[in-house]
């Protein structure tokens, strides 16, 4: 078994060798931090997921540490995630009613099902997948869920029975319908444990301010005495640690629950590589995108056996525990642990913890999804990209989440292809002014050009999708121009596919036949190699390739129509003046 392979197997061998006493006692305190942090979170996620709370926190007991264990960031803290939450509530309840027993398997079987499906990505090597998404999508959809998680709490903070499962719309219809039905104590109690919550952030961002909001809240419900009866409360947690459970494994609910599946695993590996990536800007930590792939996997198929559902990197406990001083994934570890212990000491005071309490605390949770900051930079900068955003923030609000995931992962393509299907093309010419007479951009610094050479840089990838654009604008050099001699400088081109290649050669029999040429100059040894390999760079000719412009121009000048070059005013070239390059 070769090294790579082990590592890939076996991760936690490279930072188990940083372990110290110093290091122990860190990750200790990191990981306490992390515990209680954790401990309303788990239950406000699993609410929005339309699981009972305790399954909140088995995800945060068990995901973290197989994360850890096989993922390859030192700080990235895994467990249940709010975007992932509002997925699985808005798939899972097309088959099933939220919170029912049904509801739960089918969660338990799309959860193994996308963890099967990141675990292959990842030892397939596509953890570059991932940057194909672009972070406007991100944004548009992080958005739209914090939107329809405000709106599934509305009822809870207004205790207004809205029907579980209707869509946004409806869901503030009915809400403006039964208005004057709204509770002052569960409002109250609500508005409480948001304006607490936020004071406390806002007074100290280490204190753990949703657990400081919550018994806030708590405290006003026990003042309203007689309505507070009314209010409903979350109920008590069981204090044990997470059962085992198994996921359907037949081939009828594997195969309607698969297109699901795929897109939370998507959306759950988007969230734990840009997380563990923004966190390691900070650590100056390299993060290895396939060997998270395959944590998030391992997390969650292991975590599908013990009552988990679908967990992904937390940007929030992730960077509190990076700011709390951790220093190896040994601190995800004993958050985890700890949370056990946590569970099983207080687990019977949940039963007197508001429904519209944690209805606030959701509200808050959602209000930190929003990326102002970042909206505002869309909307300012780029008409295509805001166009993305609205496209992405509707279909995350009006169609089912899974074909919103989608719909940001076509147009991210789309938008790509559209950037690289037109590449730059830089005409370029010697500048008089350096004593080199290094190639410089004509339309920058206006330099003459020699009316019988054209010199040319394409700045992106040859490929099928900018084939036409780049072949448009050469051709119009001798067509238009009337230029048959064009010299093309290969440094800005990275990939050349087959496409590409028979293009350049259709161009080069061309030029040929007009008694010109076209010919390459410092193309990328990767280049080459493919157009030598697939025979194309014999096709077109091995003494049209040169490996410095010096070269180039001498052999190129020779083929020039002398006669006019006796008469040019430009005279852009050494050769012109019958001097020779050094």
């Amino acid at each position: 078994m070769s090294k790579s392979w082990l590592i890939t197997l076996l991760p936690f061998l490279t930072w188990f060798k940083m372990i110290t006493p110093q290091t122990v006692k860190k990750d200790f305190f990191a990981g306490l931090t992390g515990a209680v942090v954790v401990l309303p979170q788990g239950v406000a996620f699993a609410t929005i997921a339309g699981l009972p709370p305790q399954y909140g926190l088995y995800t945060a007991m068990v995901t973290p540490i197989f994360a850890a264990l096989f993922g390859s960031s030192l700080h990235l803290i895994s467990g249940p995630t709010t975007a992932i939450s509002i997925v699985i509530f808005s798939t899972m309840s097309q088959h099933a009613q939220p919170g029912s027993p049904e509801f739960i398997q089918l969660t338990i079987t799309v959860t193994f099902l996308a963890g099967v499906y990141q675990l292959a990505f990842g030892l397939a090597r596509l953890g570059v997948l991932v940057n194909f998404v672009s972070h406007t999508v991100v944004v548009a959809f992080t958005t739209g869920a914090a939107l329809l998680i405000a709106t599934s709490q509305i009822g809870h903070i207004l205790n207004i029975g809205v029907p579980k499962g209707i869509p946004f719309i409806e869901v503030w219809q009915y809400v403006i319908l039964h208005l004057t039905e709204f509770s002052v104590a569960a409002l109250s109690i609500a508005a409480t444990t948001l304006v607490v919550a936020l004071a406390a952030k806002k007074l100290s961002p280490k204190l753990p301010h949703l657990l400081i909001g919550l018994i806030a809240g708590s405290t006003v419900c026990y003042f309203f005495t007689q309505q507070a009866q009314l209010v409903p409360m979350v109920g008590e947690i069981p204090a044990q640690l997470p059962p085992l459970s198994m996921p359907d494994l037949t081939f009828a609910t594997i195969r309607e629950l698969a297109p699901q599946a795929f897109a939370i695993a998507l959306l759950g590996l988007i969230e734990a590589v840009s997380i563990a990536k923004s966190i390691s800007s900070k650590s100056q930590q390299r993060i290895n995108g396939n060997q998270e792939f395959v944590g998030q996997g391992i997390s969650n198929v292991a975590g599908s056996f013990f009552s988990s559902y679908a967990g992904s990197g937390s940007f929030t406990r992730s960077g509190i525990n990076y700011s709390a001083g951790a220093q190896t994934p040994l601190s995800a570890i004993f958050a985890a642990i700890m949370l056990v212990l946590i569970v099983l000491l207080v687990s019977p005071v949940t039963a007197y913890l508001p429904n519209s309490a944690m209805a606030g605390v959701i509200l808050l949770v959602a209000y930190n999804l929003v990326d102002f900051k970042h909206i505002k930079k869309i909307v300012r900068v780029s008409r295509s990209e805001t166009a993305v955003l609205v496209v992405t923030f509707l279909a995350t609000l009006f169609l089912h989440l899974e074909f919103a995931i989608y719909i940001g992962v076509i147009l991210s393509l789309m938008l790509f292809l559209a950037r690289t299907s037109a590449p730059e093309i830089i005409t370029l010419a010697p500048d008089p002014e350096d004593s080199r007479r290094r190639m410089t951009d004509v339309g920058v610094h206006m330099l003459p050009e020699c009316p019988q050479l054209k010199i040319v840089r394409v700045d992106m990838s040859i490929y099928f999708g900018s084939v036409d654009s780049v072949q448009d604008r050469l051709e119009e050099v001798f067509e238009k121009q009337g230029i048959k001699h064009l010299l093309l400088i290969g440094t800005g081109i990275n990939f050349v596919d087959l496409a590409g290649a028979e293009m350049l050669i259709q161009l080069q029999k061309r030029l040929q036949s007009m008694g010109g040429g076209l010919y390459f100059c410092r193309l990328k040894p990767p280049v080459y190699a493919f157009l030598a390999k697939s025979g194309m760079a014999k096709l077109i000719g091995n003494d049209y390739f040169y490996s410095r412009e010096v070269e180039s121009i001498i052999s190129i000048y020779q083929k020039l129509d002398q006669d006019i070059c006796k008469t040019c005013p430009a005279k852009i070239f050494k050769e012109c003046h019958g001097q020779e390059y050094h």
